[in-house]
C-alpha cells in the first residue's frame, strides 16, 4: 500500500508487480529472520512469547521468504546496485542480534539503529521505487522522501522507548538509549513538525484533498502518544501506530473510489 502511495502521489512507471512481490517476499525474510534472533525477554509481550514458542515457524518462514526474494529479484537484476543498498540497510539493522563477536560490538557502536530502521522503511517504499522509475529527484520528490521519513522515524521513536529496558538488557544501544527524556521528546516532536509541514508544502503539486489525507496520519500519532508511552498493548503497537504508516495510502485508495 505504502508503494502504491509513493507511485500514484509521483507518478511512477516500472514493474510495479515484480517490484512489490520483492517486497513482501524480501520482508518476510529479513522480519522472521530478525524476531528468530531476538532471545525471549520481554514477558509482558505476547507476541514475543508466541514467537519465542515459534521459533522453527519463523527459521521457515525467514527461508521461505529468502527464496521468494531471490525469485523475483532475478526480473529486476539491472537495478542491482539500488537493490544492493536495500539489502545492505536491511543487514545493519539485524546485524547486532547476530551472537558473534563482530556483529556483538555493532551493538556498542549502532547507536543509529532507529535511523537505520526508518531509513530502510523510506528507502524501499520511496527511494528505490523512484530510482529504479528513473524519476528525477525534484524539489515535489525530496518534500515527499522528507515526509515519509520523518513520519516513519517519529513512529519508530516510540517503538524504541517501549523497548527501552530490553535493548539496555541486551546491550543494544541506539540514539533513544542515548538520549535523555525531555530531548528524546523534542525529537519526537520536531518530527511530527516537519512531516506535517512537508505534507503541506506538497500543496499544489498534490491536491488539497491528498495533502490533508497526507496530514490525518500525522495528527493521529501525536494523539496517540500519551496512551502509547502508557499502554505497551502490542494490538496498540503493531495494528494501532504501525497501522498509521499505511493509512495514508488507504484514505487515498478511498478517496480515488470515491
Amino acid at each position: 500500500m505504502v508503494i502504491w502511495h509513493t507511485n500514484t502521489v509521483l507518478g511512477l512507471d516500472y514493474p510495479v508487480r515484480t517490484y512489490c512481490s520483492f517486497v513482501f517476499a524480501a520482508t518476510i525474510c529479513s522480519y522472521n529472520f530478525h524476531w528468530w534472533l531476538t532471545p525471549t525477554t520481554n514477558e509482558h509481550s505476547h507476541r514475543l512469547i508466541w514467537g519465542g514458542r515459534h521459533r522453527n515457524l519463523q527459521l521457515a518462514l525467514g527461508l521461505l521468504g529468502l527464496a521468494g526474494a531471490a525469485w523475483f529479484v532475478w526480473p529486476l537484476r539491472m537495478h542491482w546496485m539500488a537493490l544492493g543498498v536495500s539489502i545492505v540497510l536491511t543487514a545493519l539493522y539485524t546485524a547486532p542480534k547476530l551472537p558473534h563477536r563482530p556483529f556483538l560490538f555493532l551493538r556498542k557502536i549502532a547507536i543509529a539503529k532507529t535511523l537505520f530502521l526508518a531509513l530502510v522503511w523510506t528507502y524501499v517504499t520511496s527511494v528505490m521505487p523512484i530510482w529504479i522509475a528513473h524519476h528525477p529527484l525534484d524539489a515535489n520528490a525530496w518534500i515527499f522522501l522528507l515526509h515519509r521519513f520523518f513520519f516513519t522515524y517519529a513512529s519508530c521513536i516510540l517503538f524504541d522507548e517501549r523497548d527501552l529496558e530490553s535493548d539496555k538488557r541486551e546491550g543494544i544501544r541506539s540514539l533513544i538509549t542515548f538520549l535523555p527524556e525531555h530531548t528524546r521528546r523534542n525529537l519526537y516532536y520536531a518530527c511530527l513538525i516537519v512531516a506535517a509541514g512537508c505534507a503541506a508544502m506538497l500543496y499544489p503539486f498534490a491536491p488539497g484533498i491528498l495533502v490533508s489525507i497526507m496530514i490525518v496520519p500525522v495528527l493521529l500519532l501525536a494523539a496517540l502518544t500519551g496512551t502509547a508511552k502508557r499502554n505497551h498493548s502490542d494490538y496498540l503497537y503493531y495494528f494501532g501506530l504501525d497501522g498509521l504508516v499505511m493509512l495514508a495510502p488507504v484514505l487515498h485508495l478511498l478517496w480515488l473510489w470515491l
